[in-house]
């Protein structure tokens, strides 16, 4: 397979006027732009543009996927919804990366596997993940920790000095209702390559889902806007006539209501700890899921040395029919009734029957090629 790059990116804020639509058209004449999107595709040659300063000055969310293991997500909240210092326990090598600019914060998340296989339809993920920059905005950092998952799953360590540094680093903060994230995190844990067993190993230690902050209604928000100063007032009339703001609601609501609460955990175990109980919960998994499916052969073994003599007489009957379907159908019957056989204890007499059914039909090459192809001998 050629390489191949997709570049997206989506502006969720505001649109983009014509005027920067043709100042990004001069970074590709190939690509797919709209007011609120961006979308091209490589199979040969790069992209001339920055994805990092595009996201900075035009969109608010990038997605980035190659066919050599790439996948990335920029994604940007505006200042004030977001610090900084909160995202910085999450960052982790090149993997989680975040940076301020004068009206954004920007996460950067990346993971990597060369030896991963190629992912049918990962293209259509930025629309699903694009609802994690107003989640963070309100306060939940879930989708912080899933990238900081994502990095200690899939980093690669690039010489044994780093690699005690990098087993002993100990997790962020953990929010609550980790068990259950929200539709754009589980698009987002699916695109960084999170494995479902360390997510549920880490969400062990996550505190309960608060209950969802009631919208608020006029008879609690009239006198808290009375109380406002005029000049504070006078601010946030100018700020919403200029519009130039994007979500200007959500920060007067959270200046009115106060900034919520982020409920979360103490990060206390490392990240090896956490890998080393994902292992030990996969091995479990896999364990259940081989005595189940041990069970259900030995029941369906059963039922089928139950009929037997049912059996037997179908067999016969597409052995008569001297049809090459047919001898393969009796040919398969023949290998579900001796493995039936030999579990119920039966093995003996079932090669008796058919060392008898071999002589009856010993005239027959063609069937008795495919008996001995599957080392169906009495």
């Amino acid at each position: 397979m050629s390489e191949y790059q997709y570049y997206e990116f989506l502006a969720i804020d505001r649109p983009l006027t014509s005027d920067e639509q043709e100042q990004l058209r001069a970074l590709s004449t190939r690509a797919r732009i709209t007011a609120t999107s961006f979308t091209n595709e490589y199979q040969w040659g790069d992209f001339r543009g920055d994805p990092r300063q595009m996201v900075e000055q035009y969109y608010d969310a990038h997605l980035y996927l190659t066919n050599w293991g790439t996948h990335q997500v920029i994604l940007r909240v505006p200042k004030g919804q977001l610090t900084l210092r909160a995202l910085e326990p999450y960052c982790f090598d090149e993997c989680v990366e975040a940076w301020t600019t004068k009206t954004h914060l920007v996460l950067d998340l990346r993971s990597e596997d060369e030896s991963g296989d190629w992912e049918e339809g990962a293209e259509d993920s930025l629309g699903a993940i694009a609802g994690v920059p107003a989640e963070l905005a309100s306060g939940d950092h879930r989708a912080l920790y899933l990238a900081w998952l994502s990095a200690i799953g899939t980093w690669e360590l690039q010489d044994d000095d780093g690699e005690d540094e990098y087993l002993a680093a100990v997790e962020p903060p953990v929010p609550a209702g980790l068990d259950r994230p929200t539709a754009p995190q589980r698009a987002l844990a699916d695109f960084l390559r999170v494995d479902a067993d360390l997510l549920a190993v880490a969400a062990e230690a996550s505190p309960p889902a608060p209950m969802p902050r009631k919208r608020p209604g006029k008879k609690e928000l009239a006198p808290l806007i009375a109380a406002l100063p005029e000049k504070d007032k006078d601010e946030i009339l100018l700020r919403l006539a200029l519009g130039d703001e994007p979500q200007p609601r959500a920060e007067f609501l959270r200046r009115l209501l106060g900034e919520p609460s982020a409920v979360t955990a103490p990060g206390r175990r490392s990240a090896a700890e956490l890998l080393a109980a994902a292992r030990t919960r996969a091995t479990e998994r896999q364990r259940r899921a081989e005595r189940v499916r041990d069970e259900a052969r030995a029941t369906k073994l059963t039922a089928l040395a139950a009929d037997e003599e049912a059996i037997w007489r179908e067999i016969e009957n597409h052995v008569a029919r001297k049809q090459t379907a047919r001898y393969d159908t009796a040919v398969a019957l023949l290998v579900q009734l001796r493995d039936a056989c030999d579990h119920v204890g039966r093995g003996v007499e079932f090669r008796q029957r058919l060392a008898a059914l071999r002589e009856q039909y010993r005239h027959l090459p063609g069937l008795l090629r495919r008996l001995d192809d599957r080392a169906l001998r009495g």
